[in-house]
């Protein structure tokens, strides 16, 4: 009855109502006008880079909740530094900084058959089971190169195999019911002049400068860094005056290729056509491909996801209105907090749950928004994190804490692998230093507990050590509320997050999600945990409400009703009441008034269970103002930690109390051993009349503790009888 009640009422409003203010023809469909492309579900205006007559074929309801797959298909040296140990102590030409060196350096045959082995450890069929049954994850994003696809350079023969890998990932993830986002991570020329790029761009060898010193090896990057994808970069001016049109193409092709050998995988969530490219890339030309890339993807894969990189420019001047009206569409931001100053936890814990504006603002602008990329991290410690044997000047901030590295993940065949434990640090070195020293890896620095017992104004981590001792460590917590603050704030108000990464080679839980789900800082299950739902109750100025945006058709509003009402059937939750199918035929402001607060109630009830805020893309997330009292419940915060003093050191008293109960004890120990190893001073003692009442005992133990003669002797007895027998002599017998 519902589904012929929701039909006649949709063709009805197809017939009278333009979709989102769109010109109709009488059969319900939107017409093409002449700047138009027409695709399965939408049209596509070319100069306006705007989309029109939606048919929201794909609502994007349910939010991702994923882990990036990093380190796997591009090499990035501090994921997986058992690839890169055979470097160390090389030079020009002999050393590898990245993917385009790894294969230059070692030659096509060789480093292939080292990544086929990598390939073959490195991402499991197990692993990806292991992500699956964590209960949260539900999605995997897959950084791939575009050498995969459109060989070019040292990557000829080297990546030979690569695809077959993929294949096979994507049955297993078919498998384990998750989908996987296709990342195009490396761009012919570099995107970004990141290692992660396949090529670290801007680079030159320094070590004739350097030869009057020690004769060591060295090499610049970040000074000099470049990125030359989209054109020739002018350092001066910070801009492109000329743009390569061959490379844009380049990276173009593989998009189509990509879609051409996967479009019909049912695993496949979608594409991001490119990875963080630069801040300084021409948004003009950036958004451009960003279209067209968009074109190719609609014309053969109508449902897929295209997500776009927000080029480190979060900024809804910058993307507000772009690509407006076209579906399956969102932008991609990466927040992470290691490249922050030092900060008090609470500074971070602020920081991590502030981004919820953010990415309700850009919601509202834009359109859907995903964490792509995010983690754990608090500082800039992980080993090789801003570039193998390398750093970003100024970085590490503190000194960082070291652990044992680890044993080669894919074993010991791997040449330079474990890396040699009897050598300090080698080269070649960079302009900042980072690497292994007798065999033990820099990790980032524990949390410690604040000696104040108040970690909300505590200052130890001032001067707290890297490495803090046992009974001092509050990592555990400091890095499970962080935890729940982010995933509060990143999965309850936008279109959801992936993870980075999903391991790390040497054992850092801050950036790899199967280790802090062994240690418990991120719960296993949907994450619909209250402990997340209340984690940033105290960091919080408003609360969001999911709202109908203003102009929106009947008909979308409808299928929204009958998207909630299947979903409370299928939860067992929905009501028995006829009067929640009138809903159906209602009309005009009574039909917004009542959709509105049944997507209200439905988004506050299910968004811990990963519901978006969209809906077709007809509704709004909007801030409410809220008011903190004394009455207001936090739920699970540091407020716990606060109740006790945690480690404040004993008081002067303790101190003093302490000290002459040892001085008592080191005299009593004195005394004894003086009675059993001095026989004058025992002799003198035993005729003592204050040590009388002791030397006339007759309990054993006590004789032979202070070494006095064996009462069973006879003349010890004698002795004591003629001590009884004097006159004036208390008995002590």
């Amino acid at each position: 009855m519902r589904s012929l009640i929701t039909s006649l009422l949709l063709v009805a409003s197809l017939w009278h109502s333009p979709a989102n203010g769109d010109t109709t023809t009488q059969d319900g469909t939107a017409s093409t006008p002449k700047n138009g492309t027409q695709f399965k579900h939408f049209i596509a205006l070319n100069d306006t880079q705007t989309c029109i007559g939606d048919v929201h074929a794909r609502p994007f309801n349910n939010q991702i909740r994923g882990v990036n797959l990093g380190g796997w298909m591009v090499l990035e040296p501090w994921i997986t530094p058992s690839m890169f140990y055979q470097f160390l102590g090389k030079g020009e030409g002999t050393a590898a900084f990245d993917t385009y060196t790894f294969c230059q350096v070692l030659g096509a045959a060789e480093a292939n058959e080292q990544l086929r082995r990598h390939w073959d450890t490195w991402v499991t069929r197990e692993i990806i089971q292991e992500l699956a049954d964590s209960g949260a994850v539900n999605s995997l994003r897959l950084p791939v190169g575009d050498y995969m696809y459109k060989s070019y350079g040292p990557y000829d023969g080297c990546f030979d195999g690569a695809l077959e890998k993929v294949d096979e990932l994507l049955d297993w993830a078919y498998e384990s019911g998750l989908t996987v986002l296709f990342d195009v991570h490396t761009l012919k020329d570099s995107q970004n002049g990141f290692d992660n790029s396949g090529q670290a761009m801007g680079f030159k060898w320094t070590t004739a400068l350097n030869s009057e010193f020690a004769g060591d090896v060295s090499f610049e990057h970040w000074p000099i860094r470049s990125a030359r994808w989209i054109g020739e970069f002018d350092p001066d001016t910070a801009s492109y005056p000329v743009i390569n049109r061959q490379n844009i193409k380049h990276a173009l092709d593989v998009v189509s290729e990509i879609v051409d050998r996967y479009s019909g995988h049912p695993a496949v969530l979608g594409i991001e056509p490119v990875n963080e490219p630069w801040q300084y890339t021409p948004i003009k030309e950036l958004k451009q491909f960003y279209w067209e890339g968009y074109l190719i993807v609609k014309k053969a894969a109508p449902y897929w996801k295209y997500i776009m990189h927000d080029s480190f420019r979060f900024d809804t001047s910058v993307w507000g209105g772009f690509m407006d009206g076209c579906p399956e569409r969102a932008l991609d931001t990466h927040i992470y907090q290691a490249w922050r100053d030092p900060d008090s936890r609470v500074g971070f814990y602020v920081d991590a749950c502030q981004q919820k504006d953010k990415i309700a603002a850009m919601e509202r602008e834009f359109g859907p928004v995903v964490v792509g990329e995010w983690s754990l991290a608090t500082d800039n410690c992980a080993m090789w994190l801003n570039g193998f044997n390398d750093n970003l000047p100024g970085f590490p901030r503190l000194p960082c804490k070291y652990i044992p590295c680890s044993e080669p993940y894919m074993g010991r065949e791997q040449p330079g692998a474990p890396v040699d434990n009897t050598k300090p640090i080698q080269g070649p070195y960079g302009s900042g230093m980072s690497g292994p020293i007798f065999g033990y890896c820099p990790v980032d620095r524990d949390w410690l507990k604040e000696s104040s017992g108040n970690p909300q104004t505590g200052r130890d981590w001032v001067r707290a050590p890297p490495d803090a001792p046992s009974h001092l460590d509050d990592s555990d917590n400091v890095m499970t509320h962080l935890a729940y603050k982010k995933i509060n704030a990143f999965s309850g108000i936008g279109h959801g997050f992936y993870f980075w990464n999903f391991r790390t080679d040497v054992a850092e839980p801050r950036w790899s999600y199967m280790l802090a789900l062994e240690k418990g800082w991120i719960p296993k299950g949907n994450l619909n945990d209250e402990r997340i739902q209340n984690a940033c109750q105290a960091e919080d100025k408003f609360e969001f409400k999911c709202s109908l945006k203003h102009n929106i058709a009947e008909e979308a509003i409808r299928e929204a009703i009958s998207y909630i009402l299947d979903a409370n059937n299928e939860t067992g939750t929905a009501d028995d009441d006829t009067s929640r199918l009138d809903i159906l035929t209602l009309t005009g402001p009574e039909l917004r008034s009542s959709a509105g607060e049944l997507i209200e109630n439905y988004f506050e009830d299910h968004k811990g269970e990963g519901a978006t805020c969209d809906f077709g893309g007809i509704t709004m997330l909007v801030e409410i103002n809220r008011t903190v009292t004394d009455d207001d419940e936090f739920g699970w915060d540091d407020d716990e930690y606060q109740q006790e003093i945690v480690y404040s050191g004993p008081s002067t008293s303790t101190i003093v109390l302490i000290g002459l109960l040892c001085i008592l004890l080191g005299l009593i120990v004195g005394f004894i051993i003086s009675m059993h190893m001095n026989k004058k001073f025992n002799e003198k003692v035993r005729e003592s009349k204050y040590f009388k009442r002791v030397n006339s005992s007759t309990n054993s133990l006590v004789r032979k503790s202070f070494a006095l003669p064996d009462y069973s002797n006879p003349d010890e007895i004698e002795r004591l009888v003629t001590e009884q027998n004097k006159p004036g002599q208390k008995s002590y017998m």
